[in-house]
């Protein structure tokens, strides 16, 4: 039976149909505008067409069970969408009201952990036990993977990093708190560290090509990244102690958090006197989100 994926992005809805016999490549992937600013009804709307397309375009019918990859999460006490940046889709029964215009039942993960699921199943993270997936670009978002599985947690928030507080930091996050992973290590707050050194606003991979160039305030910048990352992740590893580590989004391309002196970075503040875990570069690129919500499938039947 083939998987149907969604992936509910802030500006387009993209849509995949995929074989599992060959789950890393679609059998046909659409997308439709999301229209947030339309409501939330426009959206349930806008998903119910995307499906009917993909059924189309594939040949193939929809299948009793939709996987979907959505901005925010969905609490397990109330059932309503939560902390989703397409606001008009919070408080809302997303999960009912999707399977009741589908007609076939809505399986909902955040949109990180559909990024962990596919890097684990079929990506950078294949034949690991224990996978952490990382969305570290405009926000820090992660998914953790054990045996195959998405762990949501009691709360819907496990694998949530971005939002532990950090030390002797005081950057107020929008989450209410202050000193967050991500208002210190995402792209902005990395370019905003930079901008506050030198008065020029720059995007990070021109930070970087700087740094490589030699420019000190550049490099400070990379170095705070390092330094940054490695008290980070280190408290998912003292916790977690996984296999690997997948690093998506913008900040994930910058090459020295694969090195040495960054793995050293994070030795210093784990548990431990050696590391072993991998970092590893994702390879399903922008197909990562789409194809692990098609895999929250198969995973929900296991």
């Amino acid at each position: 039976m083939s998987l149907f994926g969604i992936d509910l992005g802030g500006t387009k809805i993209e849509g995949a149909v995929i074989d599992p016999r060959r789950p890393d490549q679609a059998v046909c992937r659409l997308r439709v505008p999301t229209g947030g600013s339309r409501g939330y009804r426009h959206v349930v709307a806008q998903v119910a067409k995307l499906v009917g397309m993909l059924e189309g375009e594939s040949g193939v019918a929809r299948p009793g069970r939709i996987g979907f990859g959505t901005p925010g999460v969905v609490d397990p006490s109330t059932g309503v969408l939560k902390n989703s940046n397409t606001l008009c889709l919070n408080g809302r029964r997303i999960r009912e009201d999707l399977t009741e215009a589908l007609g076939a039942e809505a399986i909902l993960a955040n949109d990180a952990n559909c990024f962990a699921l596919a890097e684990a199943t079929f990506g950078a993270g294949r034949g690991r036990r224990v996978v952490v997936g990382l969305i570290l670009g405009t926000g820090c978002g992660g998914g953790l993977v054990v045996d195959g599985r998405v762990l949501d947690g009691l709360h819907g928030i496990a694998g949530e990093w971005g939002h532990n507080p950090m030390r002797g930091e005081r950057t107020p996050c929008y989450c209410g708190r202050a000193g967050c992973v991500e208002t210190v290590i995402s792209g902005p707050a990395l370019e905003r560290h930079y901008r506050e050194r030198t008065g020029r606003d720059l995007r990070l991979a021109e930070i970087a090509r700087r740094a490589s160039d030699g420019e000190r305030a550049a490099q400070a910048t990379l170095r705070r990244l390092r330094a940054k990352f490695g008290e980070a992740i280190a408290v998912v590893i003292n916790i977690v102690d996984p296999d690997a580590v997948v690093i998506g989004g913008g900040v994930g391309n910058i090459g020295l958090l694969y090195g040495e002196e960054t793995r050293e970075a994070v030795l210093r503040n784990i548990f431990n006197n050696r590391l072993q875990t991998e970092f590893l570069r994702p390879t399903l690129g922008d197909s990562a989100g789409v194809f692990g919500a098609a895999m929250l499938t198969a995973a929900s039947r296991s």
